[in-house]
């Protein structure tokens, strides 16, 4: 039976294999974004991470991995290893890819002894095929037992057509579930983001309730950004987990780089950005730039301190991280500030609540009529300066967009309008329509009152 959209859930193909042997450059080309990172240097991937693919008129779900190999209990390969074995549990039909240029190496052969104890559907695919040099490698990948290997370049996309009609053929073998999937509308986009070891993925982990998500001691685990659906009281969000994010003249691998561009793209495609703080070194100048950063995005911004379990004085501390972040953060003031633990869960809920609330903010839509009621008592209380002996004049004010709340003013010379007459402006829309938190944006325009052309028409 074939998985149809909106009948029944989407096929789930997991890309399996040792690592190195090409198997996020298989999930780009499947996904058609080069969202997975990708480097000569073995285990770039660590975490498992989704995406919705296509081939032809087949959609599915692929699933990259991270390389399995035998490692150590309580390592980080270890860790790595049981993402990827939970990524074949979960999966209705595992990819296992190989390097038919090296051949069937002892990891493959492993890899084939832990697909076979799990019991679920397996295509091999011969990567790297193209050209004479793979023929060995392919006839070797039939010893592998798991019937015919397709051979595939994923980097040319040579092979794509017989991987889809192994998948077609099967998914019309397979029986998927029958319920019918829910139309889920898309879920707010919370990017979770911080310098390294603040302890992003243990409060995604946390909020999930299960360890989806690589964690540990080591310092940079996370590589790629990645999404993971999750309901909270009847709302759907997409959480997105990002590499930490340390000084620019501290990233010099080339992994790093990348890793580091992914976190700066999940910035930029997020709606709210959860900026996570470690309560023993909070607005450290890298958290500042960070916060800079998002706010120049127009993102929605939330802070969260971490890591709070282990403060002792914590009304004396809470008081001043309240403090520093008024006053080193003027350009979003009165951002939510929320104390939590990833490891006990404890403000988590509270979090999630001011999420919410600056999503509403960062949407909110105010009445031209009120802009400029309120606009006339504004320049009551301050009118503007005269500069060169011309006094200038703001004659009407409107909300060209929302996301973040953008203002067009009409002003009789916008070019010579002191800066601080423009913040006292964006000040007064902050504090009197109750827009806490959010960028605000504030565009002069030259010209007359349009309101004005409008009534002399009519």
């Amino acid at each position: 039976m074939s998985a149809t959209p909106g009948t029944e859930r989407p096929l789930r193909v997991a890309i399996v294999g040792r690592p190195n042997v090409g198997k996020s450059t298989l999930f780009n080309r499947l996904v058609s974004q080069r969202i997975a990172l990708v480097d000569d240097e073995p285990g770039v991937t660590r975490d498992r991470r989704e995406g919705d693919a296509r081939l032809g008129d087949l959609p599915f779900t692929a699933i990259d991995t991270a390389g399995l190999e035998e490692a150590p209990d309580g390592s980080l390969a270890s860790r790595m290893h049981a993402q990827s074995e939970a990524a074949i549990r979960e999966a209705d039909l595992n990819l296992f890819v190989v390097d038919a240029r090296a051949g069937i190496t002892p990891a493959d052969e492993h890899f084939a002894r832990v697909l076979r104890a799990y019991d679920k559907p397996v295509v091999v695919l011969a990567n790297k095929a193209e050209g004479r040099a793979a023929d060995a490698g392919v006839l070797e990948a039939y010893a592998l037992g798991f019937g015919d290997p397709i051979r595939i370049s994923a980097e040319h996309g040579e092979g794509m057509g017989n991987l889809y009609d192994a998948l077609r053929a099967a998914t019309e073998a397979m029986v998927l579930d029958d319920e019918p999937a829910p139309d889920t509308p898309p879920g707010l986009r919370v990017a979770i983001v911080g310098r390294p070891n603040a302890g992003k993925s243990t409060l995604i982990n946390q909020l999930l309730g299960e360890e989806r998500l690589l964690t540990g001691e080591e310092a940079g685990i996370t590589r790629d950004s990645i999404a993971v659906d999750w309901n909270w009281r009847g709302q759907h969000f997409r959480l997105f987990d990002t590499a930490g994010i340390r000084k620019k003249a501290r990233v010099a691998a080339k992994l790093e780089k990348l890793a580091v561009g992914d976190a700066l793209r999940a910035i930029r495609f997020a709606e709210v950005v959860v900026l996570l703080l470690d309560a023993d070194m909070p607005f450290d100048k890298q958290d500042l730039q960070i916060a800079d950063l998002i706010e120049r995005e127009g993102r929605a911004l939330v802070i969260a301190v971490n890591k709070w379990d282990a403060v002792s004085d914590r009304q004396d501390r809470l008081a001043d991280l309240r403090e520093k972040a008024e006053r080193l953060l003027p350009q979003v003031a009165g951002v939510p500030l929320i104390t939590v633990s990833a490891q006990t869960g404890k403000g988590l809920d509270r979090m999630m609540a001011a999420i919410v609330q600056t999503h509403d903010i960062w949407n909110r839509r105010i009445p031209t009529a009120k802009l400029n009621n309120w606009l006339a008592s504004m320049l009551e209380r301050h009118p503007p300066p005269a500069v060169s002996g011309r006094r200038l004049k703001l004659r009407y004010l409107t909300q060209a967009k929302s996301r973040p709340p953008t203002f067009v003013a009409f002003c009789s010379r916008p070019e010579v309008l002191p800066a601080a007459y423009s913040r006292y402006l964006v000040h007064g829309l902050r504090d009197d329509f109750d827009l806490p938190g959010v960028p605000i944006r504030l565009l002069m325009r030259k010209g007359d009152n349009p309101y004005d052309k409008r009534k002399k028409k009519s």
